[in-house]
């Protein structure tokens, strides 16, 4: 699948992909810093931003995105830095393509199986739920929403996935159908095949229960070399509470 893109900076390659319901430019800021040392490409995964859609969504064909991308831009290896659902679609990708790979980024997610995504699709549901046609503006569709998700972080990270499909219909460009009738798919554990031996990063949040204590024993089987390391009043969205933490802590870990 052809994954839109957007590319900064020179220098070895860097390729960072989105969580669930996100989009390339969720980590613009952190591309635009890094890409004063790296060749840096923030990428939408298949079914968000504007990358195809598919009725085949799982971390296989996302992990196969990814080597057609990697094979598309004459990278030989990269490192891969992936948030939540990317952060899973990397670590499939270290079994998969463990060649392809120089250093790996994984930011608050565990390979463990996660359960309790009833607020993921409580907001499928409220999606889908709109009938977007009687809207006129941008604004009506955030002050529908404000009594729904009541969080204004939130809401302002769904409504980055609104767009003027023309000049007079608004739509999603998330697959809201299809990643719901997958959300098992994304919320499963990756199915390693042996265990990926090259240098392998954890980030977590102080504030984000995503990589738990438990999870870190099996972890540590599948990426023997994997380090830790918590990035100071971040939640789940680390990259976004301290982006100079975040930062930082990637740039060392590149460094060796």
């Amino acid at each position: 699948m052809n994954l839109h893109h957007k590319e900064m900076g020179s220098g070895k390659p860097l390729v960072i992909l989105h969580g669930l319901f996100g989009m390339s430019d969720n980590f613009i800021s952190i591309a635009s810093e890094l890409g004063k040392e790296y060749r840096v490409f923030i990428v939408d995964q298949r079914n968000h931003g504007r990358s195809g859609h598919s009725p085949v969504f799982s971390y296989e064909a996302m992990s196969d995105d990814l080597l057609e991308f990697l094979d598309a831009h004459d990278l030989d290896k990269a490192h891969l830095l992936g948030h939540s659902m990317g952060g899973k679609t990397v670590m499939q990708f270290a079994f998969d393509y463990p060649e392809r790979i120089d250093r790996l980024i994984v930011a608050d997610i565990s390979p463990a199986e996660r359960t309790g995504n009833d607020q993921h699709q409580y907001l499928i549901d409220i999606m889908l739920g709109l009938d977007l046609s009687k809207y006129t503006s941008r604004v009506e569709v955030a002050n529908t929403l404000e009594d729904k998700v009541p969080s204004y972080r939130l809401r302002q990270f769904l409504l980055k996935n609104l767009y003027w499909k023309d000049r007079s219909s608004l739509g999603w460009r998330l697959n809201l159908e299809v990643i719901r009738d997958n959300l098992h798919e994304v919320f499963r554990a990756i199915r390693p095949s042996g265990s990926y031996d090259k240098p392998t990063l954890f980030l977590r949040g102080e504030k984000s229960d995503y990589i738990r204590e438990k999870d870190e024993a099996l972890i540590q089987k599948m990426f023997p070399k994997a380090v830790f390391e918590t990035i100071q009043d971040g939640t789940h969205w680390l990259h976004a509470d301290n982006p100079e933490g975040f930062i930082e802590a990637v740039r060392r870990f590149l460094k060796g």
